[in-house]
């Protein structure tokens, strides 16, 4: 979710083969459950998105992870990274205890056995945790959980009120009808934006049969592709940093494109710009808190996990980078009293018309089970075919 650029291949080669019979992710654990909980080893080593662990070094102002250390005596190390494929790479080294992993890579991380299934008893607020990001595909497997969730939110359609009319109320702006903003579009920068194509084909083309954008066997896949060259004629530039995104829209250079509601409350008035959920939905993310295999100091990351969901930490954590809280009582904590209101938190309706990011995996996660479907390394070729 994040700042989530395509590398290519060679950061998915090494769990190519994991992911083309990823049936077997249930068994392959990596690890035994915890019964119970010990002495904290007084250090943690986390990896996650820019600004998932803030100690206060980027400005004194955010800060959740001091109160953390005070309370537990776990010295935190933080590391951040860029993309998706760029977090697998680093944790698969092991020097990591945990780590705040999207949807496109936590099925990745279970089915090569980098992470551990966790005994959520020992997690005391994951009990208050939204009951709609508990227990979904992208973190848990044959009934094992693999993950707490962090923050989520979706992939919003935005577009300049000045330009873009009427007002849409469709993706079509940016697949069928793209040609009228040639060079004016704008779309997210990864191999799993090909599930947003899937969502337009699994509502406007139902004789595909998609019933899951993140289930596409290699006929809806290569449908999914032709509709992104077909895009690719009128994309201005694809983007991965938010920030970038920003100034796109600001310039004028963009006009209607993939967002994040964090974009669009960023955006000056000036800029005449909405943000919706068109009528299709979207694909979003849960991001997920996940322990190491081979972790050290498993005490401390289970403090960590329990730390992250409690509500005054969710809050300045989920507040700081832009994306929903996921418990109630986090909204009692945001400085931004409408902060909640504008991230849809806890708005089950809402949160139902977003697909969240899963890996693809050769075993179909719509429960299809007399075809194949096609994994991420497929994807991660198809992106590179659409790009040129």
């Amino acid at each position: 979710m994040k700042l989530n650029k395509a590398k290519g291949l060679v950061a998915v080669a090494a769990v190519s083969l994991l992911l083309s019979g990823c049936s077997t992710a249930g068994n392959t654990t990596g690890g035994t459950m915890l019964d119970k909980l010990g002495k904290n080893e007084g250090t943690l080593t986390l990896l996650g998105w820019p600004g998932y662990a803030e100690d206060g070094s980027n400005d004194p102002a955010v800060d959740w992870v001091t109160p953390f250390e005070k309370q537990t005596g776990c010295q935190v190390t933080f590391k951040s990274y860029g993309t998706s494929d760029e977090a697998l790479s680093l944790f698969k080294t092991g020097q990591y205890d945990a780590i705040a992993a999207s949807g496109d890579a936590t099925l990745r991380l279970i089915a090569g056995g980098y992470v551990q299934p966790l005994n959520t008893s020992l997690i005391p607020s994951y009990k208050d945790v939204y009951s709609f990001l508990k227990d979904r595909a992208w973190n848990t497997v044959d009934g094992k959980s693999y993950g707490v969730p962090h923050g989520y939110g979706a992939n919003l359609l935005m577009y300049n009120t000045d330009v873009v009319k009427p007002a849409p109320t469709s993706w079509d702006v940016v697949f069928d009808k793209a040609s009228a903003y040639k060079g004016k579009v704008t779309a997210y920068d990864s191999p799993i934006y090909i599930a947003d194509a899937a969502l337009y084909l699994m509502k406007h083309n139902p004789e595909l049969g998609i019933k899951n954008p993140y289930a596409l066997d290699t006929k809806q896949l290569a449908a999914a592709t032709d509709l992104l060259k077909a895009q690719r004629a009128n994309i201005g530039e694809y983007w991965s940093d938010y920030l970038k995104s920003i100034q796109s829209f600001e310039t004028g250079n963009s006009v209607v494109g993939t967002t994040w509601q964090v974009i669009k409350n960023s955006m000056s008035a000036k800029s005449h710009v909405e943000a919706i959920l068109p009528s299709e939905g979207a694909t979003g993310w849960s991001d997920s808190w996940m322990i190491s295999s081979t972790s050290k100091h498993v005490n401390c990351a289970y403090q960590w996990l329990n730390y992250i969901d409690t509500p005054k930490a969710n809050a300045a954590a989920t507040e700081y980078f832009g994306e929903a809280p996921v418990t109630q009582a986090a909204c009692d904590y945001s400085s931004d009293k409408n902060f909640c209101a504008s991230y849809h938190a806890g708005d089950e309706a809402y949160a139902a018309q977003i697909w969240y990011w899963t890996t693809p995996i050769s075993k179909c996660v719509d429960g299809r089970t007399d075809v194949k479907c096609t994994d991420y390394t497929a994807w991660t070729k198809a992106w590179q075919d659409i790009k040129g």
